[in-house]
């Protein structure tokens, strides 16, 4: 999976949120509960494991993600990229200012090692 240049060299913070609905409007945060925040050698780990995912074709289940990251610069403000990962459908969705339209929608290999270790953070970050 590709992530903005800018993402990956200019987060300071990554907030994960399980995600409770789809937004109602373009661009609008994902809702959903923030579980966790992750700085330092977690941020970069978490940014390095999102980056090596695998490419994957298209599979339909409707696309309700479950779990999300927003990544934070220094100030904190505003999001430089909100994804949304549903795992049904191997896709994830990516807003912000730092996210070009051609990376906005991408396909994952859910079943890839570095799938399952991602859902295993993000479920050990929601417990």
């Amino acid at each position: 999976m590709q992530l903005p240049a800018d993402v990956v060299t200019g987060t300071a913070l990554i907030e994960v949120v399980r995600i409770s609905a789809l937004p109602t409007e373009e661009g609008a945060p994902y809702p959903g509960t923030p579980v966790a925040h992750w700085s330092g050698d977690e941020m970069a780990e978490a940014l390095a494991l999102i980056g090596t995912l695998p490419g994957s074709e298209q599979h339909r289940c409707g696309f309700a993600p479950g779990w999300g990251v927003r990544a934070y610069g220094d100030s904190l403000e505003p999001v430089l990229l909100e994804a949304a990962f549903c795992f049904g459908c191997h896709e994830v969705r990516m807003h912000g200012p730092a996210v070009p339209p051609a990376l906005a929608k991408q396909f994952f290999d859910a079943d890839a090692p570095q799938a399952a270790a991602l859902l295993a953070r993000f479920r050990g970050a929601g417990a």
